[in-house]
């Protein structure tokens, strides 16, 4: 319905929980509307509606029921909010036609009672609300406007307006103060209808006084289902960017971008509101961290992504070798995809190699719909998974995979003496023998001699360092672990003796499998029923991960081994008389390989078996470390303690090829 100055619709709402300048940060419901017309023409004022509205949750907080004097046998009776909201349309036109009126402005003194109540309320009802609602005045700007020395807008309470414009005491009622008010009501707000989607630049100027982070999300979220979640707030064109982890999947996070500072404000007043039956934590974030996920600068994704209001399905488990006219046979042709296969992106490695991802572009929801219902479908001899997609997810999916390598390309062969441990005692080379074990569904709390004490008499043909315990992104026990064993026979006796045999409680499910599977897995790919994936960022081009040591004899460092990531470290052995402790490997962060996992030596490995020579001393790496930090702030740090300066294991050169400002000696 258009704004007509001369006619507003003071409009009030009160919820179950918090009011005032809190009103909607519980997510409590409405229980009372309030509204009345006054005419700016005729200086005339109508008849004040007063309607409760029925919750679904029959409760009231004690500082409801002390700010509106209501109690909970007041709102038992009442209407639900949908008939209340119809009662109000016919109550408003039917007051119109009597004034020979067709149009109105929506009056409020806050925001609150549109943005963060009815909306979202409306929203997770399915209520459509009327048009009205998506326009209206804020009577604290207005007056702001008129009285630009009277403070921050969100400030002003209607009796202090009142006292200001009239200094009077007690104060006339509102609907007085709306017709002596001379002033024309101009700072229309809007709520957009709906999101739109798009792209955004890396070299976009983001505010970031405009930026959240949205938490806890569920896996299975669209840009569309976050914007709902966000329901009466405006978001920037393309504001949505939803998180990815290492694989390349959601983590159940996203970064919005609101269109200015207030909304963002009330966005972060929706910290832990639900969406569904979970809760959404919200954070502020900066527009560094929203250009990273959701900024782009391929050429082809922007191309993609030109034609406006598509839907974006994003399909993951493709054949290698699948064409588009498979992928279109496959949808069908109750979902067409927009321009054939032009609306088909495929996802593929700096190299050209398809990565099994395509966005695919349909120009309705109706289609999308009709795709989803493929979701795990068989093409080939593979089940597809089908999500709803953003153009923001197409920007970070092809960034990540198009990226070009963050180890810089270094001098052509540079000849300089660095200790590298050429065989690496845990990663072996990949081969198809059949001589190790996978344990599955190991207790969290499972340590190194947990899995020895489950072992049992097989712990003796462990080869040595040949434990290795998986973990998740965060660092965490996966519940997986692989170990190398003596040969194929051992292996397959393990298998039979030990599989669902219990451990703390739980029982573990062993697996006989290859020396080339259990290396893939720790490099990040996956081995399920459905076969054996490779690392999602694998680059042929590197040499399996070399763990770094500090032999006495230097060594030549090859080419090749500059390229390498250092992934983990060597522990020097600990010396002591008694029996060697257990030597632990933490997880390290990595380039480009998803590898994070934890690997051992046997506590019965002796210790002649390292390639490892003993040396005084321990080595410790710091992580974490400010930028401008330098050696007299380490020194500072470690006071008390003896620090080598390591000149008798390494130069200085070699040291920093290793891991520049993080190795120390103590």
């Amino acid at each position: 319905m258009a704004s007509h100055s001369d006619t507003l619709v003071v409009f009030f709402g009160a919820t179950a929980g918090a009011n005032g300048g809190k009103l909607g940060s519980d997510e409590r419901e409405i229980i009372l509307l309030v509204w009345q017309i006054v005419d700016l023409r005729e200086k005339k004022v109508g008849k004040l509606h007063r309607c409760l509205v029925k919750p679904d949750t029959l409760e009231l907080a004690d500082q409801c029921k002390e700010e509106t004097g209501l109690s909970l046998d007041d709102v038992v009776n009442a209407e639900p909010l949908d008939k209340v909201l119809l009662q109000f349309q016919q109550s408003v036109t039917s007051e119109l036609k009597c004034l020979d009126r067709s149009s109105y402005t929506l009056c409020v003194n806050s925001p609150l009672v549109i943005r963060q109540v009815l909306h979202p309320e409306a929203s997770k009802k399915n209520l459509v609300l009327p048009e009205c609602f998506f326009s209206f005045v804020d009577l604290r700007k207005e007056f702001e406007k008129c009285c630009p020395n009277t403070g921050p807008a969100n400030k002003l309470e209607i009796a202090s307006m009142l006292e200001r414009i009239f200094f009077s005491s007690p104060p006339p009622r509102f609907s007085s103060f709306l017709l002596h008010l001379d002033h024309n009501f101009s700072l229309v707000e809007t709520v957009k209808y709906k999101f739109d989607s798009g792209t955004c630049s890396k070299t976009e100027p983001v505010d970031n006084e405009t930026i959240i982070r949205a938490r806890g999300l569920p896996w299975q979220s669209s840009d569309q289902d976050i914007a709902r979640f966000f329901k009466g707030l405006n978001i920037a064109k393309g504001g949505v960017a939803l998180c990815l982890n290492a694989q390349g999947r959601r983590n159940g996070e996203a970064l919005v971008r609101f269109v200015n500072s207030e909304h963002r404000d009330l966005a972060l007043e929706r910290h832990k509101h639900h969406m569904g039956s979970r809760y959404i934590e919200v954070y502020k974030a900066t527009g560094e961290e929203f250009l990273k996920i959701a900024g782009g600068t391929s050429n082809e994704v922007t191309q993609f992504l030109s034609k406006e209001n598509q839907v974006i399905i994003r399909m993951r488990g493709l054949p290698f070798t699948a064409t588009p006219q498979e992928v279109l046979d496959f949808l069908g042709p109750e979902s067409p995809v927009t321009d054939g296969a032009e609306g088909l992106l495929f996802v593929k490695y700096p190299d050209g190699r398809p990565t099994g991802d395509a966005f695919v572009l349909f120009s309705c929801d109706e289609y999308a719909q009709n795709a989803m219902k493929k979701h795990r479908q068989i093409l080939g001899k593979r089940y597809i998974e089908l999500f709803r997609s953003t153009a923001a997810e197409v920007q970070q999916v092809l960034t990540r995979y198009l990226s070009t390598p963050l180890i810089s390309t270094l001098p052509a062969s540079p000849i300089v003496p660095v200790p590298v441990l050429a065989t690496p005692p845990f990663l072996p080379t990949a081969s198809s023998s059949r001589d190790c074990v996978r344990l599955r569904g190991l207790p969290y709390t499972a340590g190194i001699e947990d899995i020895l004490e489950f072992m049992g008499e097989h712990t003796a043909d462990i080869k040595p360092h040949g434990v290795h315990m998986v973990l998740n992104q965060q660092g965490r026990p996966s519940g997986d672990a692989f170990i190398q064993m003596k040969s194929p026979d051992k292996a397959f006796m393990v298998s039979q003796k030990c599989h669902k045999k219990t451990m703390k409680d739980r029982y573990v499910e062993v697996f006989q499998c290859s020396t080339e599977e259990m290396s893939i897995v720790l490099m990040g790919g996956t081995l399920n029923r459905s076969g054996l994936s490779p690392p999602p960022c694998k680059l042929p081009c590197l040499s399996p991960p070399t763990a770094y040591a500090f032999p006495t004899p230097p060594t030549i460092l090859s080419e090749a081994a500059l390229y390498q990531p250092p992934l983990l470290a060597a522990p020097r052995p600990h010396q002591a008389t008694h029996s060697p402790a257990l030597a632990y490997y933490p997880p390290q962060p990595h380039l480009y390989m998803n590898m994070n996992y934890t690997a051992y030596y046997p506590r019965y490995a002796p210790a002649a078996s390292s390639p490892v020579l003993p040396q005084p001393g321990a080595l410790v790496r710091m992580q974490g470390l400010p930028y401008n930090t330098g050696v007299k702030d380490i020194l500072s740090f470690f006071q008390g303690y003896q620090v080598s300066t390591c000149r008798d294991h390494m130069d200085e050169q070699a040291r920093s090829l290793i891991q520049p400002k993080e190795w120390l000696c103590l």
